[in-house]
């Protein structure tokens, strides 16, 4: 079927099955997201092989779920025609057609329903968000441990929460902390103690399960904070093409690292109205615990953040301040997406930080600080601890104050 040139599709033969309807809506979709024509052509055919097999198969939209494209997929595989990006593509239309309404949002279980775990998960997911106040980022560390405690527990069988016992729980945890690092293991300690405790709240168990979550050994304090060094971090400055629109974002981005000392996830959550441009000041929502900050923009960073704006942040319906440059148009993904991109800095710089993460230009903020003169006091207001002794890590390299509490060395001094 040849088309004419203002469709957002063509395909050579007529497209049949249940999806057929919606691909001028997907395509639209595709094109509001960004995707260019010639990104937008191998998804439209994809789809459209996609409900031919649907309409072979007797799969109805009512019944379509993320299982039927796995098994589409596999077909796919044994026939030697997928390709990279598949996957990616047919998830993509899934979450269209879930967000428009063609397909039930909540995704199928063995009889159409959530199953009893995953309802019991997303009702623990929405009392950390609601009730304890947490940020989703807490939520998908804390959810994947209570999801590996009830499967293993209750494996094949009915949730039948009053069969818990102590037994039970110190069992999962000599199981997590034998694989686990020891901070991975005490993250899985307290998600523990939080679901446990959730779980009694509800009246699901009777006794205080969460005390008898065993403590994991991992001494605080213990580590030097590994800084980047100025000179590196100048390098990584400096190896951003500010021409480009990667390049002026990821300035913009690595600028918030180094004078404002954010964590990744919380550049990720900034909006377009994070930034007061009359007050000269930006608000930070906290990625540990939801509560907001207002810092004063230093006129670098501002200056960046301005011509990113003006010059390159693509046109677009969403209110995040960083979005990605490449279709789909929308803001970062999550905290990683920073990551790569110091990775990908550290690498064009050619320097060798002792660690390759975002979280290193907010220990130099810190250990720069002090070098001038700041106390540790000031250092926990500007990086927002929420206890002091979060701060104290820092007296370890503050060597004027701890250079007078050396003892003199026994014999001749050197």
């Amino acid at each position: 079927m040849e088309l004419s040139e203002a469709k957002l599709w063509s395909l050579l033969n007529t497209p049949s099955g249940p999806l057929a309807c919606h691909l001028d809506a997907f395509a639209r979709d595709l094109s509001e997201q960004g995707f260019e024509r010639p990104s937008r052509a191998p998804q439209i055919r994809l789809v459209a092989n996609f409900s031919r097999w649907l309409k072979a198969n007797s799969v109805g939209l009512n019944a379509l779920s993320d299982e039927h494209v796995e098994q589409f997929l596999q077909r796919a595989k044994r026939r030697r025609s997928i390709r990279t990006g598949h996957r990616a593509w047919l998830l993509r239309l899934m979450v269209f057609l879930r967000r428009t309404g063609v397909v039930d949002p909540r995704p199928a279980g063995p009889r159409g329903e959530a199953s009893q775990i995953q309802q019991v998960l997303d009702a623990f997911g929405e009392h950390l968000l609601e009730t304890q106040a947490l940020s989703h980022a807490t939520c998908r560390q804390y959810i994947p441990f209570a999801e590996q405690f009830l499967t293993e527990r209750f494996a094949g069988g009915n949730v039948e929460f009053g069969k818990l016992c102590a037994a039970d729980v110190v069992g999962f945890i000599r199981r997590q902390s034998s694989r686990l690092s020891p901070a991975r293991a005490k993250s899985a300690t307290i998600a523990t103690r939080s679901f446990l405790r959730y779980l009694r709240l509800r009246g699901d168990v009777a006794i205080d399960l969460a005390a008898a979550v065993p403590t994991v050994p991992n001494w605080s304090m213990t580590a030097i904070p590994r800084a980047i060094a100025p000179d590196h971090l100048q390098a990584v400055l400096d190896s951003c093409r500010r021409d480009t629109a990667a390049g002026c974002r990821d300035y913009a981005i690595l600028l918030l690292l180094a004078r404002l000392g954010l964590r990744a996830g919380e550049i990720v959550a900034l909006t377009l109205d994070s930034v007061d441009w009359d007050r000269g000041c930006i608000t930070v929502v906290g990625s540990k615990i939801l509560q907001k900050s207002e810092l004063p923009l230093p006129t670098d960073v501002g200056s960046a953040i301005a011509e990113y704006l003006r010059r390159f942040r693509p046109r677009s319906d969403c209110r995040r301040l960083f979005l990605r440059v490449n279709a789909p148009i929308d803001g970062l993904g999550s905290q990683t997406s920073v990551g790569t991109i110091v990775g990908a800095a550290i690498a064009r710089a050619g320097v060798n930080p002792p660690h390759r993460g975002a979280h290193q230009f907010r220990h130099a903020l810190a250990c720069e600080m002090l070098r001038q003169g700041a106390s540790l006091t000031e250092v926990g207001s500007l990086l927002r601890h929420q206890h002091q002794k979060t701060t104290s890590i820092y007296a370890k390299v503050d060597f004027a104050a701890l250079r007078p509490l050396s003892l003199v060395w026994p014999g001749v001094a050197r």
